[in-house]
């Protein structure tokens, strides 16, 4: 017969140490550099290749650099005391600062940039507070944003009206061109976003094979694929006499790519809401738009924040394609400006490419630590 034996311990386990909370810079460098073998030579790899690039890259990029001049033969001597071993100086930033206006707002008229500086004034006015949590009055300024803004900025970048002279699109270019594009790109298909993937969910059959059709449509062809479509066959397929601006249709084209992506991050988002969270709603007698506008979506956005603004970050960075319809934003005018014979060097181009990837760089960056802060700050796990 099986004894049930018992045993009860009489003395507690002894504390164990607690963790390390070194704060000095060694702490910092053992913890973070150093902490394994593998750390150890991964981080004395990676200090060896900065000490050896990173002097080159300076001395290139600021030392040996020509600030000011007029033309090429400003970059055939140093700034600072003698020439590359090829006969050059370091970068060319001359060139960048004589083309900036250029790279900035393209071939628009230089006696009317006043306008699209007015625009971007009044944009900076707008989307400061718009992202600061604590301004009250979200409402009010999401309509200035995505309802007035756009008004004023048609007004005054196009003319036309109220005695402003007009200005095709067709002179619009640089890094005015990207910022318009990333705009209206993220204000369309975030919404436009959420409604596919709503569709897509959808149990009514024409609605989500509606739905599913156009994602997976746009999704399986390229950006410049769909730009070309929307720039050279969609005038096949209208009436005679029907025209659309080029640039509007650019407009449409980069929103309906990105409103396809943004959809499948909502969608994932909505398939992590467990399902107790809709049977609650449904307890609560909540119709459709309600348990949709206050339960579901607000959890979903907030999960995949960050494939959200992976995607915003991606279309700011596709809009470099619109070059395929003969459109340049910041990274297709400097390309552009290669071929200025006033300015043909040998470290012209890197200096262009460097400028405008730097520029974007700079962008992306910030949606990147937005991005972060709005986490944090929508963690209900960490303190604010």
């Amino acid at each position: 017969m099986a004894q049930n034996i018992a045993f009860v311990r009489h003395d507690f386990i002894a504390p164990e140490t607690p963790p390390s909370t070194d704060s000095t810079v060694v702490g910092w460098l053992r913890k973070n550099l150093f902490a394994t073998p593998t750390d150890s030579v991964l981080s004395l790899i990676g200090i060896f290749a900065v000490l050896y690039y990173l002097p080159g890259a300076l001395n290139w990029l600021f030392i040996q650099a020509v600030w000011t001049g007029a033309d090429r033969t400003v970059c055939t001597t140093a700034a600072q005391g003698g020439i590359q071993p090829d006969g050059w100086s370091g970068a060319c930033w001359a060139y960048v600062n004589d083309r900036f206006i250029q790279f900035m707002f393209g071939s628009y008229p230089r006696d009317q940039l006043w306008r699209p500086l007015l625009v971007l004034a009044i944009a900076i006015a707008i989307l400061i507070p718009f992202l600061m949590p604590k301004v009250p009055r979200k409402g009010l300024n999401t309509i200035l944003l995505l309802i007035v803004l756009p008004i004023i900025a048609y007004v005054l970048l196009l003319g036309g009206r109220f005695g402003l002279s007009y200005v095709e699109t067709s002179l619009w270019g640089g890094l005015m061109v990207t910022l318009i594009l990333s705009f209206v790109g993220i204000a369309v298909s975030l919404p436009l976003g959420i409604v596919l993937a709503l569709g897509r969910r959808s149990e009514m059959p024409i609605v989500k094979t509606a739905c599913v059709v156009f994602i997976e449509f746009i999704r399986g062809v390229p950006l410049i694929t769909v730009l070309f479509m929307a720039s050279v066959l969609l005038p096949m397929f209208l009436p005679p006499g029907t025209n659309f601006d080029k640039f509007l249709r650019a407009l449409v084209g980069v929103s309906i790519f990105a409103a396809a992506y943004m959809a499948e991050v909502i969608r994932g988002g909505l398939q992590a809401i467990p399902k107790g969270q809709y049977e609650a709603a449904d307890a609560l007698g909540l119709n459709y738009f309600h348990k949709t506008t206050f339960i579901i979506l607000p959890q979903a956005i907030k999960l995949v924040i960050p494939g959200i603004v992976n995607t915003f970050i991606g279309l700011f960075k596709d809009t470099s394609l619109v070059t395929i319809i003969s459109m340049y934003d910041l990274l297709g005018i400097v390309k552009a400006s290669f071929g200025d014979s006033g300015w043909s060097t040998p470290v012209t181009p890197m200096t262009g490419l460097i400028f405008a990837g730097f520029v974007f760089w700079i962008f992306c960056f910030g949606m990147s630590r937005y991005s972060a802060f709005v986490e944090r700050r929508l963690d209900t796990g960490h303190k604010r």
